[in-house]
């Protein structure tokens, strides 16, 4: 079966260039995206999944972001911030109390964080390396960040299905090109505003010549609260398509999302944590509302001041002044929302746990409601 999924990973690193996005769908969308509109339109940004789908009910996976790539053990510059509590990041403590984001971020699902952080450690050790950050004579320690949604309504969730190998695979496949998106690495069991959900990436081009990518974890919201292109679409689809095979679907805010952000802008780690900020912005655009049961957390980072972490004596450092952040706030912002529609269109219709069924977001309705909000505004 794993061997098999290797093969699987390769045919969907393909289907990313190929398979349909929001855009090719006509939603309408702000701002000029990069070469693959994706978070590695970042330089440096690498991206591995390893995707978990086996029998009836293992529907899961670990996704990896390295910010400066898997060879790199230099921190970069980051924040953090949570919307709504209910869910899990690790290792944010000494992201906040340091400014270092120091190794990648890994996004799995709730039940197996432990697993992933304590992963991540061994994965560290069996290939001899070390941290950027918290580096002595004979050691080190270090604060895995590690992130989580839930997917037990496909997945054998307590079944704790992802093991050490699964997350070393997630790291070492990483690459810096197209992102492959939909029921990958830790969004493969995830359901997104009564849709499946999954993993999804956007970027945005500044006109200063910096990118802001953003990837999404997508596991929230309600149906009838989806919003695409500003268009009530949840509830134009509320009867396109059943909300879910079992009369009991998942509880509408029971779910989660994880968002990061990168860019090459120069930045502070205050500067990176006003930008993981503005994610909620994004996700409001489609239409979310961060219920009680939702973990809506989110992190920031940026590629620039290469090195810093590893200063001996007073650095120099650089940093956009405050007047110049609003086109980063609004690329970001930008590129969330698309990110989490793409996700949405890249998503197919999933069989898992019990039976359960969730259903694909329709590619032709959605055009048949996008093009009737068009001509009701007096467009063709």
């Amino acid at each position: 079966m794993r061997a098999i999924l290797v093969v699987a990973m390769c045919a969907l690193t393909a289907a990313a260039q190929t398979k349909p996005r929001a855009r090719d769908l006509g939603v309408p969308l702000e701002g000029e995206t990069g070469p693959l509109n994706a978070i590695t339109d970042v330089p440096g940004v690498e991206v591995g999944h390893k995707t978990l789908i086996s029998g009836d009910s293992v529907r899961t996976g670990v996704t990896a972001v390295w910010p400066r790539g898997k060879r790199s053990s230099d921190p970069v510059f980051g924040g953090f911030f949570s919307q709504n509590g209910n869910g899990d990041m690790t290792g944010t403590h000494w992201l906040e109390e340091s400014g270092f984001l120091d190794g990648p971020v890994m996004i799995t699902n709730t039940h197996s964080v432990g697993v992933v952080r304590d992963a991540y450690l061994a994965w560290l050790v069996k290939n001899q390396r070390k941290p950027g950050t918290n580096v002595f004579d004979g050691g080190f320690y270090t604060y895995p960040i590690v992130a989580e949604t839930y997917d037990g309504y496909l997945n054998d969730i307590n079944g704790f299905h992802v093991k050490p190998e699964d997350v070393a695979s997630a790291l070492e496949s990483a690459v810096g090109s197209a992102v492959p998106e939909g029921n990958v690495g830790g969004g493969t069991g995830m359901v997104c505003y009564g849709f499946k959900g999954g993993i999804g990436t956007s970027s945005r081009k500044l006109a200063s010549g910096h990118t802001v990518g953003v990837l999404v974890q997508c596991n929230c919201g309600s149906r009838r609260q989806l919003r695409i292109g500003g268009l009530p679409v949840g509830e134009e689809l509320s009867t396109a398509v059943p909300v879910a095979s079992a009369p009991a679907g998942p509880r509408e805010d029971t779910g989660s999302i994880i968002i990061v952000v990168a860019t090459d802008a120069p930045l502070l780690p205050h500067q990176t944590k006003r930008l993981a900020r503005r994610a909620t912005m994004g996700l409001a655009r489609t239409g979310a509302t961060s219920g009680n049961g939702s973990g809506d957390i989110f992190i920031a980072f940026s590629t620039a001041n290469a090195a810093a972490a590893a200063a001996k004596a007073a650095a120099t450092v650089s940093m956009l002044p405050n007047d110049s952040l609003n086109p980063v706030f609004e690329a970001a912002v930008q590129a969330t929302e698309e990110a989490i529609i793409n996700a949405m269109v890249a998503a197919e219709t999933m069989t898992g746990a019990n039976g359960h069924t969730i259903y694909a977001l329709p590619h032709d309705r959605l055009r048949d409601v996008l093009k009737k909000y068009n001509r009701l505004a007096g467009g063709r």
